[in-house]
């Protein structure tokens, strides 16, 4: 891992942060933290998986951050063996997936992003699943993420999946938002951070093995 580590690996959450190129993954992973720890906008080495550990909330957080997994141009093979390695690298396993998405109307891309989670990860993969939207301040006034999920079936699909668990953070324009709690990160990262605990603990603290079809 090529980022400092500022609390022991072994006693912390481990969430792999899944997402194609240019969903905002390093600015979400400073805004969990509150603070800059990865680099924005760098060329990641695609060899390279960065991870982060730190005391968030009272709890320790380990965000794994894999480069580019659902970028279109990569094959199923490339895919399946990022996910094979950022689950190796870190065994016994990620106690938790974020699939990173944007609020946007959903484009053909996005769809295709939505398919491959269909088809390369089994059931078991679902329930160590949440998925995070970035890019809050596209959602309509007065709309929650619930709202937005409800009128596109594809994702309306995935979130369902995954337990129904979804949550949204703005990494520009949320940061100390005080006049609406909702479009506020602090309020969003307390929300995600309570759903993944939740999960972990109905997963009785498994790791995720066995999350890719053979």
């Amino acid at each position: 891992t090529s980022a400092e580590n500022s609390a022991p690996v072994s006693n912390s959450t481990r969430i792999a942060v899944l997402g194609k190129t240019g969903v905002g993954k390093s600015s979400l992973a400073n805004t969990i933290f509150g603070e800059q720890r990865f680099k924005i906008g760098h060329t990641v080495n695609s060899e390279t998986i960065e991870s982060v550990t730190k005391s968030v909330n009272g709890g320790n957080i380990t965000l794994i951050d894999t480069p580019g997994v659902f970028d279109t141009d990569r094959s199923e093979e490339e895919l399946k063996s990022e996910i094979v390695r950022c689950i190796t690298e870190f065994a016994p396993g990620p106690h938790a997936f974020l699939i990173v998405l944007k609020v946007e109307r959903f484009t053909e891309q996005e769809q295709a992003v939505v398919a491959k989670i269909d088809q390369y990860f089994s059931e078991e993969f679902f329930k160590y699943a949440t998925v995070l939207f970035t890019h809050g301040d596209q959602l309509p006034e007065g709309q929650t993420i619930e709202d937005f999920v409800r009128h596109n079936k594809h994702v309306r699909d995935l979130v369902r999946k995954c337990g129904g668990r979804c949550h949204v953070i703005d990494n520009k324009y949320w940061k100390n938002n005080q006049q609406d709690e909702y479009r506020n990160n602090q309020f969003q990262v307390k929300e995600l951070l309570k759903t993944i605990d939740k999960m972990v603990q109905a997963n009785k603290g498994r790791y995720a093995h066995r999350t890719i079809h053979k």
